[in-house]
């Protein structure tokens, strides 16, 4: 499985910037800071491809690119850093919610990053329950997989599922954009329709 024929296409400030084609969407989301863009390169296989930033809070725009000429892949803002100003956090929060309501029904895969290494945080919560209530196909990737010993995954994984309201069913996926664990795994679920 791979998610090789990539490119970046532009980056979306509003509605005029989405997409307006019948290709379905992969869209991520995730908290500032956990690897969203970082995920995206090492599923690429392409480093810098998205930017990635020590300082929280830089993607502020909603990020397009195409995959195979085929499918959208959709890189959202990343929610919930504190130090960026209350104004900027609700034009983060109203830029993502018009873009999920725009495409929803394009979306097939509603890809949720999360640190594996904490607890999912109220906003996780609000995504994954979100996600479900529009009934998009959820699934969940834990990233920062080679930040634990291998012992301490599995009682991680089940963390996460139970914090988010995941079913045995659900798709939830440890993962290191770092060392790449999962990487094939991951990209076999996100392209499984």
């Amino acid at each position: 499985m791979k998610l090789e024929n990539v490119v970046f296409v532009r980056s979306a400030v509003d509605e005029r910037g989405f997409p307006n084609d019948s290709r379905r969407r992969i869209v991520f989301a995730g908290r500032s800071n956990v690897g969203k863009s970082s995920t995206i390169n090492s599923l690429t296989g392409k480093k810098g491809f998205a930017r990635v930033s020590s300082m929280p809070g830089k993607t502020v725009f909603v990020n397009l690119f195409l995959v195979d000429d085929r499918r959208w892949l959709v890189d959202l803002p990343g929610y919930g850093y504190s130090k960026t100003s209350k104004a900027e956090r609700e034009r983060y929060s109203a830029l993502i919610d018009a873009y999920l309501t725009h495409d929803m029904q394009d979306i097939s895969k509603f890809v949720l990053i999360v640190d594996i290494r904490h607890k999912p945080t109220a906003d996780d919560r609000l995504m994954a329950d979100w996600a479900r209530a529009y009934h998009l196909p959820l699934m969940v990737v834990a990233n920062k997989a080679d930040k634990l010993k291998p012992a301490q995954i599995a009682p991680a994984v089940e963390l996460i599922r139970t914090e988010l309201g995941l079913s045995q069913e659900d798709t939830l996926i440890p993962f290191s954009a770092e060392n790449h664990s999962g990487r094939d795994t991951v990209i076999g679920a996100i392209l499984a329709e």
